[in-house]
């Protein structure tokens, strides 16, 4: 089955809606989540709702709450998200990075105070979309191990970077720091499916390829081993230290911690102004023959294609635009799930979704 984007956007902004979240902030998150899906990464899409919905519901997260600057300087920016959902927090956060970077050249934004930011590609993307580089990234509740240790010691502290690319899509990149993030974990092993030994570490210590253990008695694998865990560091540091925000332990689990509680993530955004340090035409076309030299570099035996990062989300986004989404059965079966929590039909999972929101006075 596939979802029109619009309909599923407006599914997500009914959802919030019923718990409290009004308006642009509703709309804001419902892009996020839409996007995420367009582009085919459905652990940080829709799905997600299951979880922040009861804690909005139960206070933990502000549904009404309103980010503002904390503290401010020349090219650099604290802001307090006041618990609201991650992705309105992290639209203002890197809407004022954007604003800063045109006066400075570049900013720093740090955002503390908020909640599960979701696809961290979102936030970077939207630089580049206004000609800017922008990179987003954020901490996390520790489920990564650090290499030699048996627990966790960082969250899986994501970070990605977009760069504009003139007439072209913008490059892309949007990672955890852990060798896989944990959503794909839980979905491996909620569709039966085995997980590579890379993934995660048992409580000894090592290598497991039974997800079941994960979060209670097993912790991610740091990506690239060392490298990874170094990467994930300078995450802590920008998004949890430089902040005045929780680090490591101090930060609370969306997922699995009290819903009235408030889980205190912690965010960073980086904004780059092209035009302000380099002829706007001249990079555009920089970043075009740079992508086109690493297309024509010769391929390894059997390979149809050399990927720069985000052309396969892009091209899956076009896909969408034009045929709708196919949400994968778990996230049609968390999706169904809210449904049947709130009491609604479920009419518009099963290939009715213009009735539903015809029903609900909604188109």
């Amino acid at each position: 089955m596939h979802i029109k984007i619009n309909d599923l956007k407006r599914f997500c902004v009914i959802m919030l809606e019923t718990v409290g979240v009004k308006g642009i902030d509703a709309a804001t998150t419902a892009d996020a989540l839409t996007t995420a899906d367009a582009w085919g990464i459905f652990t940080h899409g829709t799905k997600l709702l299951a979880g922040y919905l009861p804690r909005l519901r139960a206070g933990g997260w502000n549904a009404k709450g309103k980010p503002r600057v904390d503290r401010e300087g020349p090219a650099w920016s604290i802001v307090d998200g006041d618990h609201a959902l991650g992705q309105v927090g992290g639209v203002f956060a890197m809407r004022r990075a954007m604003a800063i970077a045109r006066n400075s050249g570049l900013a720093y934004v740090g955002l503390k105070n908020t909640g599960h930011i979701g696809a961290a590609g979102y936030f970077a993307s939207l630089a580049a979309g206004e000609g800017m580089i922008g990179v987003a990234m954020g901490n996390d509740i520790p489920s990564v191990a650090a290499p030699n240790s048996r627990g966790a010691v960082l969250g899986s502290n994501p970070i990605a970077y977009a760069i504009p690319a003139g007439e072209r899509d913008p490059i892309l990149l949007d990672m955890a720091t852990a060798a896989v993030a944990g959503g794909k974990v839980y979905a491996a092993w909620q569709r039966g499916e085995p997980i590579p030994p890379t993934w995660i570490v048992g409580p000894d210590g090592k290598p497991t390829t039974d997800g079941s253990l994960y979060p209670a008695h097993a912790s991610l694998a740091p990506m690239a081993g060392h490298k990874g865990f170094g990467l994930g560091l300078l995450v802590e540091t920008l998004a949890g230290l430089l902040t005045c925000g929780a680090v490591t332990w101090r930060v609370g689990s969306w997922l699995f911690d009290d819903p009235a509680l408030p889980t205190r993530h912690n965010a960073a955004f980086l904004a780059i102004d092209v035009a302000t340090i380099a002829p706007h035409d001249e990079f555009s076309a920089r970043v075009a023959a740079l992508i086109d030299e690493i297309h024509e570099t010769p391929k390894a035996e059997g390979a149809e294609r050399i990927f720069v990062p985000g052309e396969m989300e892009w091209e899956r986004r076009r896909k969408a635009i034009a045929e709708g989404i196919d949400l994968p059965p778990d996230v049609r079966d968390k999706l169904k799930s809210i449904v049947k929590d709130l009491q609604l039909s479920d009419s518009w999972i099963n290939e009715i979704v213009v009735d539903y929101f015809s029903n609900r006075n909604q188109l």
